[in-house]
């Protein structure tokens, strides 16, 4: 009787709460989304499935959780607690990044700083709702929509609030369909939207190579704070641009970044636990985060106007909204949204030019308040 009694305390059913019922239900909803509505399932798969799993009781005191010292899970953890995780996705989505668009057009870089204001105006209201002034630049980063970046920052300024900005970035992220058309729609008028944009001009390849290699060392002047991610951003890109490389850039943009990704997101979900996230402060950076990213949208939207006024051919405003960070998915958004209002009218293109403008733009802001305060 003694050794079934204690083979019982070791499963999870006898410390079982309703917090870890909670948790586990968001997981499982994750994962729902991801698959019925393929809201980004390569994040939110494995961030769902993190969940559960730091969500069940007993882990912790066996040894096994995230935070238990020599555990599998703290090993793997060591990739976002140190940074290292977001600087492999850099170089990934690097790789995979055409910046052609903005140079073609370099005025729409102007939408992807507009869309940053967001980040600012966060960082204000998380230190009015009582948050210290290393906590708030942490949480500002998630106006970005830059789950990488969020993540990369907090983990310098904030490292016990690692999981919930993480969580919380990356939960808004893969809900750009949702969140940004109805922004966009109140924010344009039914002639804003039918603007038709000038085919970008064609791109040479070596306006290409000298791209990354110039806009490096503008950046990481700027914001040296970010020059990790910045240098693995553009070093990826020359990869694909040199044409002498296609086989590491090709690992970086497919193999590498698939693995990071999955390890990312189940250790961030598995960081994300019952006593962690349902305190008062997470629930509030979960919020912050969402007028953050309503805001950031807005700020990109609203700009595009204000340059309307000054340009003989016009923005369509619409773009505006990819100025944050979630490539290519924002950028997407502004395509389908334009779509709706006229099938011939391709925006995809010309979005991109501020989603990659915003990518590099969140990393210059987090280089710039870990310059500030990671002293």
């Amino acid at each position: 009787m003694d050794e079934l009694i204690q083979v019982f305390q070791t499963t999870g059913f006898l410390n079982f709460t309703w917090g870890n019922l909670l948790m586990i239900s968001a997981g499982l909803v994750f994962i729902y989304l991801a698959i019925t509505k393929e809201f980004e399932p390569l994040l939110l798969v494995p961030i769902g499935f993190g969940i559960i799993l730091g969500n069940i009781p007993g882990i912790a005191a066996q040894g096994l959780g995230v935070t238990s010292e020599g555990s599998v899970l703290s090993y793997l953890y060591f990739g976002v607690s140190k940074g290292v995780y977001p600087s492999l996705i850099f170089l990934g989505i690097g790789a995979m990044t055409d910046f052609s668009t903005l140079i073609a057009n370099p005025k729409l870089i102007l939408l992807g700083a507009a869309a940053q204001f967001g980040i600012f105006a966060t960082f204000i209201g998380s230190i009015l709702l009582g948050f210290d002034i290393l906590e708030a630049a942490s949480i500002g980063i998630i106006g970005g929509a830059d789950g990488p970046t969020s993540i990369y920052l907090s983990s310098k300024l904030a490292p016990h609030l690692v999981g919930p900005i993480a969580l919380a970035a990356y939960s808004y992220m893969s809900l750009v369909p949702v969140i940004q058309p109805p922004i966009m729609r109140l924010l344009t008028t039914q002639k804003e939207r039918l603007i038709r944009m000038k085919p970008p001009r064609v791109v040479s390849k070596r306006e290409k190579i000298f791209f990354p290699l110039v806009a490096f060392l503008v950046t990481a002047l700027i914001a040296p704070g970010s020059v990790v991610l910045l240098a693995m951003l553009f070093l990826g890109n020359l990869l694909k641009e040199s044409g002498v490389t296609e086989r590491l850039a090709g690992s970086a943009r497919t193999v590498m970044v698939d693995v990071v990704t999955i390890l990312i997101g189940l250790t961030v979900g598995a960081k994300t636990t019952a006593d962690i996230f349902l305190t008062k402060q997470a629930l509030g950076i979960f919020l912050l985060g969402a007028v953050s990213f309503s805001v950031a949208t807005a700020a990109g939207v609203i700009f595009a106007k204000v340059l309307n006024l000054f340009l003989k051919s016009k923005i369509n405003p619409l773009i505006g909204n990819a100025g944050v960070s979630a490539v290519p998915a924002s950028a997407r958004v502004s395509h389908q949204v334009g779509q709706k209002y006229d099938r011939s009218n391709y925006l995809l293109m010309h979005a991109m030019a501020p989603n990659v403008a915003g990518v590099v733009g969140s990393a210059v802001a987090a280089g710039v308040l870990l310059g500030i305060f990671g002293n």
